[in-house]
C-alpha cells in the first residue's frame, strides 16, 4: 500500500499544468509550481481541479514569468534575467510570492577577500560623495551623503531616502534595523532617524551646567552594543568625553573617558568598537603631520568608567627598536578579540591578543612571499576586521591577510616575533586599475560584501567574492 501512495504522488507531482501568463502559454509541472512554498501564488494555482481544460489565466509579465519559472526549476537565474532590473525582478517575485528564492539565487556567495572582486557601484541620485556610510548584517548599506542618508536594501536596490536637519553627516551608526545614530563636525549632538518613516526621533547633546566650557559639542565616532550607544563628543575648547545612551529612551545614563588638552593623548576618540564578548569599548585616536603618526590605544569598562589598558604611541609600548613606528591606524577584531594596528613608517600589519594584554603585546606579522614583502612609509591608510579577515588600504590599493594556522598559537609563540608570520598571510585584493580609482577612506563589511568609498570619488564600491575564482575548464 505504501509503494502505491507514494506512486500516486509522484504522478500527481510530474502531473503538467497549463498557464496563460499575458497572453503567452506555458506548461510545467506540478512539482515546479510547488517548489515556490505553501505560501506563494503558485502552489495555490497548483491545487486547480485538473478536470478543467482551460489554462490558469495571470495578467502579468510573461517574460520575467519565464524567468522565474526558470529560477523554480533549476534555482538559478538564466542568462535572460540581465534584461531586467533588480526591481522589476522584485516586484514580480513579490506576486508570485517567491521573493525568497529571488533573494537566494541573487545573493552573493559566501565572502572570501581573497576571491573578491569588484560587483558594483553604488551612487546616490543627488550630492554623491559620500562622507560616511553603514552596513548591515544582510548586505543592506545607508549611505550618508550631505545631509543626505540613501538605503540600498540586501539587492543593493534603493529604497529610500531620508533629508536629515544636519548640512553633513560625518558619522553614521545603525543602532536598530531602522534607526540610524548620526552625528556631524559641523553640527552639535547625537541624533537618531527613523528610515522607515523619514523622521526624526531624538537628539542627545553633551552639556555641564558646571562648566561653561562645554557648549556645542559634536560627534566624532559612534558605536552601540546590544542596549546602548557609545558616542564620543568634543567641544571647542579642546574638552572630550564619550556618553553612553540607552536605546530604549534615547537618555544619557553615563559619562567617562573625559579629558582636555591639546596633545596626542588627549584627543577626542576618533574610532569607536564596542566588544561583546568582554563587555569593553575600544577607542582610539591618530593624528598625522610633519613629523610623523601619534596616537593612542584605550580600552574601557564602561560601568566603572576606567581605563582597563592603554598605550601611547610614540613613547608607549612597543619594542625600543620600533621607537618612531607610530601606528597610522588601529582596528579591532570583535569576534577574534583581536587588535591590529598598521605602523606608519614600516608598513608592517601588528596584532596584539586582547584577553593577554601587557606592556608589549604586539606581535609583527611578518610575509614570506619576496613578491609582496615591502610595503614601506604610510601615509593614507585604513585598517578592518571582517569575518577573520584583515583589510588594510594603503593609499588606493587594497589588500587581506588571512589566516592560515588556528589562533590558539599566537598566545603560546607570542614571545618568539620570527614565529608570527605562520598567522596570517598577504595577498592583494584589488588590481593596479582598481587601486588608481583614488584613496580608500573607509571600508566596512555587511552580509557577504565588502563596501569601500574613495577620497573624492562619487558613491561606494561594492566587493564580493567572485562566483568565477573556481577551475576553469580548458577541454
Amino acid at each position: 500500500m505504501e509503494e502505491e501512495s507514494t506512486s500516486v504522488e509522484s504522478n500527481t507531482a510530474n502531473e503538467r499544468i497549463k498557464l496563460n501568463v499575458g497572453g503567452k502559454y506555458f506548461e510545467t509541472t506540478l512539482s515546479t509550481l510547488r517548489s515556490g512554498g505553501p505560501d506563494s501564488l503558485l502552489f495555490a494555482l497548483s491545487n486547480r481541479r485538473s478536470t478543467d481544460p482551460n489554462p490558469v489565466f495571470i495578467d502579468r509579465d510573461p517574460e520575467i514569468f519565464s524567468v522565474l519559472l526558470s529560477l523554480l526549476r533549476t534555482s538559478h537565474l538564466p542568462s535572460t534575467a540581465r534584461r531586467f532590473s533588480k526591481q522589476e525582478l522584485a516586484d514580480e517575485a513579490l506576486f508570485y510570492g517567491i521573493d525568497a528564492h529571488l533573494r537566494a539565487a541573487t545573493a552573493p556567495p559566501p565572502f572570501s577577500g581573497i576571491d573578491a572582486a569588484l560587483a558594483a557601484s553604488i551612487r546616490p541620485a543627488s550630492e554623491g560623495l559620500p562622507s560616511s556610510f553603514a552596513a548591515a548584517d544582510s548586505g543592506a548599506v545607508w549611505i550618508a551623503h550631505g545631509g543626505q542618508i540613501s538605503g540600498y536594501d540586501s539587492t543593493l536596490t534603493h529604497s529610500g531616502t531620508v533629508r536629515t536637519h544636519l548640512d553633513e553627516i560625518d558619522s553614521i551608526c545603525r543602532v536598530w534595523p531602522e534607526i540610524a545614530a548620526i552625528g556631524s563636525m559641523s553640527d552639535p549632538g547625537l541624533h537618531f532617524y527613523n528610515f522607515s518613516g523619514s523622521r526624526h526621533v531624538g537628539s542627545v547633546h553633551w552639556t555641564d551646567p558646571l562648566d561653561p566650557r562645554i557648549f556645542k559639542a559634536h560627534v566624532n565616532a559612534i558605536t552601540a552594543s546590544e542596549n546602548t550607544v557609545f558616542a564620543s563628543f568634543d567641544c571647542p575648547h579642546r574638552e572630550n568625553c564619550i556618553l553612553e545612551v540607552d536605546k530604549s529612551n534615547l537618555r544619557t545614563v553615563n559619562q567617562f573617558a573625559r579629558q582636555s588638552g591639546n596633545q596626542a593623548k588627549n584627543m577626542v576618540p576618533a574610532k569607536l568598537t564596542w566588544i561583546p564578548a568582554t563587555g569593553v569599548l575600544v577607542g582610539s585616536a591618530v593624528t598625522g603631520g610633519a613629523f610623523g603618526f601619534s596616537g593612542y590605544v584605550r580600552l574601557w569598562d564602561p560601568r566603572s568608567g576606567e581605563v582597563v589598558w592603554e598605550t601611547n604611541e610614540p613613547g608607549g609600548s612597543g619594542r625600543s627598536s620600533r621607537f618612531g613606528d607610530s601606528f597610522a591606524d588601529v582596528e579591532a577584531d570583535v569576534e577574534g578579540l583581536l587588535l591590529f594596528k598598521l605602523c606608519s613608517k614600516s608598513g608592517d600589519l601588528a596584532m596584539a591578543d586582547m584577553r593577554f594584554l601587557k606592556d608589549d603585546p604586539w606581535i609583527y606579522l611578518k610575509e614570506k612571499n619576496a613578491s609582496l614583502v615591502s610595503c614601506g612609509e604610510v601615509r593614507n591608510s585604513v585598517v578592518h576586521c571582517y569575518r577573520g579577515q584583515v583589510f588594510v588600504a594603503r593609499e588606493g590599493g587594497l589588500e587581506v591577510w588571512s589566516m592560515v594556522e588556528q589562533r590558539e598559537n599566537v598566545v603560546v609563540r607570542s614571545e618568539n616575533e620570527s614565529d608570527a608570520e605562520g598567522f596570517y598571510r598577504r595577498n592583494f585584493v584589488d588590481k593596479r586599475e582598481d587601486s588608481d580609482r583614488g584613496i580608500i577612506k573607509k571600508i566596512e563589511g555587511g552580509g557577504d560584501r565588502l563596501f569601500v568609498s574613495r577620497e573624492d570619488v562619487e558613491g561606494i564600491e561594492v566587493w564580493e567574492s567572485s562566483r568565477f575564482s573556481g577551475a576553469i575548464s580548458v577541454l
